[in-house]
């Protein structure tokens, strides 16, 4: 309509605006493919030239297939992180320990003590055949009333007889009162070297005090023998009543019948071992053995019967390899093994054992690592820990650089001065030492692996962030000057939209190419810190205390399948980053390569 409007006559070839269009329309049709990507989307270009990069491929294709391994294969897996593996199994397995008896074994009187110090002394005084001993300022009398069996009790000084014996002085002892009887009594014992005498009623031990002679009033503390009293039960306690009146039962002779606390007991001495039995009416029960063996159970929370006690020593000394017993979960053979003087019983029992190093296999297609958990499993959830830590830490270093590196650049002046002596400041500290350090303090606090993993996180962003702020100050100090950002300045915009609407979006490109480099350093610094235990705590995994746990030669050289794979997943997916920081790089610059 509007060329019919026109005046044909006026009407020069070439000259009219909508034929203008229509050849460029025209023109714009028959352009190639990559030039109509040139003129229509330059960031179609920069995927164009990303993608003829194979190795830029490549990475993205390892990193794709880290992410699926990690986040969905540990979705998918059919075990958690810290699941551990184990199995039942027959084995011979320690039971009883068998043990002769040296050592004289001490049984108090109620109220009464006789410390460990007093107890050496006793050991050294029967040595040497003395029947007194003196502990922290306490004297002792000790009565051998039979073989190896001795009555202890505390000597308390009554009286001192100073002078001559014929004609003493006696002194009284603290708390104590004389009379005349006492001390006619004492004199007599005296004169006739006697070594006890009784006065009203008081039994009184007389022993020598330096050049004096003392008289004491004896007060029974223990008992001491070699001999080792096993009960029926493991309720009935020792008491020094009972063992006095046992071992003195003992040393008058088989059937010797002893009471104590109103019930009647029966020594048997008819074999080697001696039995003590409960009278109850006519019936004698069966209520202790006595020997010179100590037979213990490995597991303290392990009682043995009486029974199964009388069975070991009976093997023992028939000399049998082995011995069946049965008991409340029915029969089973013990097996004895003999060292020098002790003797080992081990017994067949299903036990339950961590498949700790175990190969690969059908349930485990990487085998178990120290602790019995499945490798590959572990493998997932650490990857999960190593590219959420990357991304986070890059997250953080960037936030920090974007910010700092902006207002630098934009401002400059004493601005710039500032930030940029900042900047000098963290690159002079010595991060690893650092990380060390914190990595110290913080297992010292002994902090929640989830908390620890945050402070790691913030500890590696904070300290990473001047390379970022550098390069956006370098970057914004070229592109403040453009035509771009004089126009910007001539409509009035503000300093936030100049710097974060305009200017920062120009530096994208760079930062892109930076944060995807920097993550492979990253999971690399996350990888070296585990290793060496200040990073990702258990039961978290990450590539680099999976690494850790292989902490000895032997699992190095003979359980490759626990360290090899961590190690294979972190060199692939570092040099997946760096092929594709490297592919954006040459994307987004390529005069770079020429």
């Amino acid at each position: 309509m509007r060329r019919e409007m026109m005046d044909p006559v006026n009407k020069v070839p070439g000259d009219d605006p909508l034929d203008r269009v229509e050849q460029h329309i025209s023109t714009s049709s028959s352009l190639g493919d990559e030039q109509r990507i040139k003129v229509l989307s330059p960031y179609m270009l920069v995927f164009k030239r990303f993608v003829r990069n194979m190795l830029a491929i490549v990475g993205v294709v390892c990193i794709s297939t880290m992410f699926v391994f990690s986040f969905i294969g540990g979705w998918l897996g059919p075990y958690s992180q810290s699941q551990i593996f184990t199995e039942d199994v027959d084995m011979s397995k320690a039971y009883a320990g068998v043990t002769q008896n040296l050592d004289y074994r001490f049984t108090e009187k109620d109220d009464m003590s006789f410390p460990l110090s007093a107890r050496a002394m006793f050991v050294k005084a029967v040595g040497e055949g003395s029947a007194t001993m003196a502990s922290d300022g306490d004297t002792y009398s000790l009565k051998n009333l039979s073989q190896d069996f001795y009555l202890i009790s505390k000597m308390v000084k009554a009286a001192t007889a100073g002078g001559t014996v014929n004609k003493p002085i006696i002194t009284y002892g603290d708390g104590f009162t004389g009379s005349q009887t006492f001390e006619d009594a004492f004199k007599a014992a005296l004169t006739a070297s006697a070594d006890h005498f009784s006065s009203d009623g008081v039994d009184y031990s007389i022993a020598k005090d330096k050049k004096f002679y003392a008289a004491y009033v004896e007060s029974e503390v223990a008992v001491s023998s070699l001999h080792v009293f096993d009960y029926v039960n493991d309720n009935i306690k020792d008491t020094f009543d009972f063992k006095y009146q046992a071992e003195t039962a003992m040393s008058k002779g088989n059937g010797t019948v002893f009471t104590v606390a109103g019930i009647n007991y029966e020594i048997d001495l008819s074999d080697e071992i001696a039995r003590i039995y409960q009278i109850d009416g006519k019936d004698k029960i069966e209520y202790a053995i006595v020997s010179t063996q100590i037979v213990q159970a490995i597991q303290p929370d392990v009682f043995l019967s009486i029974e199964f006690k009388d069975a070991v020593r009976a093997a023992i000394m028939e000399k049998q390899p082995s011995f069946t017993f049965t008991d409340d979960a029915g029969q089973a053979e013990y097996q004895i093994l003999q060292d020098n003087t002790q003797y080992l019983i081990k017994k067949d029992a299903n036990t339950q054992i961590v498949k700790h190093y175990e190969g690969p296999s059908k349930s485990h297609w990487l085998g178990t690592d120290g602790n019995g958990m499945d490798i590959i499993t572990r493998l997932m959830y650490g990857g999960r820990i190593s590219l959420m830590i990357g991304f986070i830490v890059v997250a953080i270093e960037s936030f920090i650089g974007i910010i700092l590196g902006g207002l630098s650049g934009y401002f400059g002046k004493w601005i710039d001065n500032l930030l940029m002596r900042i900047v000098d400041v963290f690159n002079c500290i010595p991060s690893i030492p650092l990380i060390i350090i914190l990595g110290a303090v913080m297992d010292a606090m002994r902090l929640n692996p989830n908390i620890r993993m945050v402070y790691l996180m913030l500890i590696l962003g904070i300290l990473g962030w001047p390379g970022i702020a550098r390069m956006v100050r370098g970057q914004i100090l070229s592109l403040r000057e453009q035509e771009f950002m004089v126009a910007a300045e001539a409509t009035g915009l503000s300093v936030y939209r100049k710097i974060f609407k305009h200017l920062i979006p120009n530096v994208i490109p760079q930062l892109i190419v930076i944060a995807t480099m920097s993550l492979g350093d990253t999971i690399l610094i996350e990888s070296t810190l585990s290793f060496l235990g200040l990073g990702v705590k258990f039961p978290f995994a990450s590539w680099g205390n999976i690494i850790n746990a292989v902490s000895n030669v032997h699992v190095m050289t003979n359980y490759w399948f626990v360290w090899i794979p961590a190690g294979f997943c972190i060199l692939i997916t570092v040099l997946a980053f760096n092929f594709i920081g490297d592919g954006l790089r040459d994307a987004f610059d390529p005069k770079m390569k020429r």
